[in-house]
C-alpha cells in the first residue's frame, strides 16, 4: 500500500476506480463528482443509494451500491459500513480528505444554511435538513454529527492503513482545499492524460 500527498505522482496506470473518504463537510461528494467528470464516467451520489423520502433507508441500498462498484470505472464517496470493505477491495485510489475538524464543521454549517434558504445542494430522497436552531435539541443534528464523526472517519482510514490488506491501493492524503486543488491540477491531471 502506498500513501502519498498532494504533489506525489500517482502510479503509472490510469485510475479507474476511486473513492473519497472524509467527514461531513469535507467535500466528498464534490470531489467524487469532479473525479467522475475528469474520468469521463457518470456520477452517482452515494446518498442517492441510501436515502428514501422521510429520511428512511432504501431496502436495496447495499445491493445497489455493490452493483455500481462492480463496474469497470467509477468514483464515489467512501461510505456505508456494510459495503465499505467490498468497495475498498476494488479501489485503485482512496482519496482521504483529512481536513481540520474546524474546517469541516464550518463547511457543514454553511451548507446547512444554504440548503435552508433553497440555495444549497439537494438531498437524496427529497429530504430536508432540520433548521439550524434544532442544533440545540437534536442529538443527531448534522453539525453535531460533523463534529462527532470527524475522528471516526480518521480511525477508519487508519485501520485500512494498519491492516495493509490491499497492496496495490494508493491512499492520497489531502489536508485542506489548497492541497485538493494542487492534487487535481497536478498528479491527477497527469494520470488521466
Amino acid at each position: 500500500m502506498q500513501i502519498i500527498g498532494p504533489d506525489d505522482a500517482l502510479p503509472g496506470r490510469r485510475i479507474r476506480r476511486a473513492a473519497v473518504a472524509g467527514p461531513a463537510g469535507s467535500g466528498k461528494s464534490t470531489l467524487a463528482r469532479t473525479l467522475c467528470e475528469r474520468m469521463g464516467v457518470p456520477f452517482v451520489e452515494f446518498e442517492s443509494f441510501f436515502h428514501a423520502p422521510g429520511w428512511t433507508v432504501r431496502e436495496t441500498w447495499q445491493a445497489d451500491v455493490l452493483d455500481f462498484i462492480s463496474g469497470d470505472e467509477w468514483a464515489i464517496e467512501w461510505q456505508g459500513e456494510e459495503v465499505r470493505e467490498r468497495m475498498t477491495e476494488r479501489l485503485d485510489v482512496l482519496v482521504w480528505l483529512d481536513h481540520p475538524r474546524a474546517m469541516t464543521v464550518a463547511r457543514t454549517v454553511v451548507r446547512t444554511l444554504k440548503r435552508r434558504v433553497g440555495r444549497g445542494s439537494k438531498i437524496a430522497g427529497g429530504n430536508v435538513e432540520g433548521p439550524l436552531h434544532t442544533f440545540f435539541t437534536d442529538r443527531d443534528h448534522i453539525v453535531k454529527l460533523a463534529w462527532r464523526y470527524h475522528p471516526l472517519i480518521r480511525a477508519r482510514v487508519h485501520k485500512v492503513l494498519a491492516e495493509n490488506r490491499y497492496p496495490d491501493l494508493v491512499v492520497v492524503r489531502l489536508r485542506g482545499q489548497r492541497q485538493v486543488d494542487r492534487w487535481l491540477d497536478g498528479p491527477l491531471a497527469r494520470n488521466l492524460r
